[in-house]
């Protein structure tokens, strides 16, 4: 099999003849005169590798990800060995410019060979290189695989929820207190795309939108521990502290969240905290890769990229007649979306006056007539004059109101056993004898 190849740029030698010389492993189909026109070849189709010689400075994973979506890798020459460097790190395969053409187009091979789906083609390229359809180029399910995040020793907590506000940003917050109380090294992560709010809970000035930051030199493949540590906000509570990737400033600046890029940021996150928790968006939708611009950055890619990397996922919804259906549906959307997503059910802002006079048990009732198939973990009282303290104070509630009892129910669904690996934990009988972390 002849592998069809798109080129830009030239090497030290003349890069196109040597591999036309080899007659077989690879077929150059196209010499592209800039980067741009070589991106345009590989979306429609025309190839399975990519070799670029020049305007590898402008590679970034965002493109890459869409590359290898497309079913393309992209193998770049250079001498540079931090250049090399940063090319690895948002996948793509380096070789030197100098680089003999029997060698590059083992090269070529094996990095086709690594993309994701390519055991699972349907049909493959003719021996002439090219193939009769632009579909029989592309891998039919690499871009249903969900991405890879770079190995560590952390745990990623998501917390989604509908749209209403049903206390995403509230419970993301004190979980991520409560872990840090309870002696773990926490991040979190603000990656709502419409309305974040974890610095105004706070009390954090969030001009510097840590997050956006982050997805930006992580997309350049410039992102290491270092810096990120360095771009996180630190929040210091009673005894203890937690850092923060604040949001956007601006709901415009959503395009800056790229799902490659916070793929990245999450997998350094997980390497310098035990846990990092996700306050994630409420919108699932995923039209936006309908446009006719297949490069475009899609808007939800954040919320949704936070869902499928996520080791422990909180489905939150408000306790009243418009919350309980509203998360009902959201379910269903979110199982649709990430079809693997397994979420745990809170509803949050119980109360008598808007479920009835033993509100849990008729929530649970109606759940089990109307919910969708799994039952609900935790029902977390409300109090809002806890909250209110917490928020006019820029404060966790452990630290505003430590006796509340959400700050207990969050307390003890957050250290249970069961979300400590069958480690007991003694934050939540501390809490409920009222001493302060």
């Amino acid at each position: 099999m002849s592998i069809p190849v798109v080129t830009v740029g030239q090497s030290r030698e003349d890069l196109v003849g040597g591999l036309e010389r080899l007659h077989g492993p690879v077929t150059v189909v196209r010499r592209c005169g800039e980067l741009a026109e070589l991106l345009a070849a590989c979306q429609s189709g025309l190839a399975r590798a990519a070799v670029i010689a020049e305007g590898a400075e402008e590679l970034t994973a965002s493109l890459i990800e869409r590359l290898a979506a497309a079913g393309v890798s992209v193998v770049a020459l250079s001498d540079d060995a931090g250049e090399e460097s940063r090319l690895r790190s948002i996948g793509v395969v380096t070789a030197a410019l100098d680089v003999d053409s029997a060698t590059l187009a083992s090269t070529i091979s094996d990095a086709v060979g690594q993309l994701p789906g390519q055991g699972r083609r349907r049909a493959e390229p003719r021996d002439s290189g090219f193939a009769d359809t632009a579909a029989e180029l592309r891998p039919t399910d690499a871009a249903e695989e969900p991405e890879q995040v770079p190995a560590g020793d952390g745990r990623i907590i998501a917390v989604w929820g509908p749209t209403g506000a049903p206390g995403r940003t509230l419970l993301a917050v004190n979980i991520a207190a409560e872990l840090a109380a309870e002696g773990k090294s926490v991040m979190l992560v603000d990656a709502d795309s419409y309305g974040p709010s974890v610095a105004a809970s706070l009390g954090l000035l969030d001009e510097s939108a840590g997050l956006a930051q982050s997805c930006r030199l992580a997309d350049q493949g410039l992102l290491d521990a270092g810096s990120l540590k360095r771009i996180a906000a630190p929040v210091f509570a009673k005894a203890t502290s937690f850092r923060v990737l604040t949001g956007i400033t601006r709901a415009d600046r959503w395009a800056e969240l790229r799902a490659a890029a916070l793929s990245s940021v999450l997998g350094l996150a997980k390497e310098i905290a035990e846990v990092v928790v996700v306050d994630a968006g409420f919108c699932l939708e995923a039209d936006e890769e309908l446009s006719f611009d297949t490069m475009a950055p899609r808007r939800n890619a954040a919320t949704l990229r936070s869902i499928e990397l996520a080791d422990t996922l909180y489905a939150v919804g408000a306790a009243d007649a418009i919350g309980v259906p509203r998360l009902v549906r959201g379910l269903a959307e979110l199982e649709r979306a990430v079809p693997h997503a397994t979420p745990l059910v809170v509803l949050n802002k119980v109360r008598a006056a808007s479920a009835g006079r033993s509100p849990e048990r008729e929530l649970r009732e109606a759940w089990e007539r109307y919910g969708p198939g799994r039952g609900i973990e935790v029902f977390l009282p409300s109090d809002p004059r806890a909250c209110d303290a917490a928020l006019l104070s820029g404060a966790v509630l452990f630290e505003a109101a430590p006796e509340s009892a959400l700050r207990l129910a969050i307390a003890k669904m957050v250290c249970s056993p069961v979300q400590q690996n069958g480690k007991s934990s003694v934050i939540y009988s501390r809490a409920r004898r009222g001493l302060k972390r």
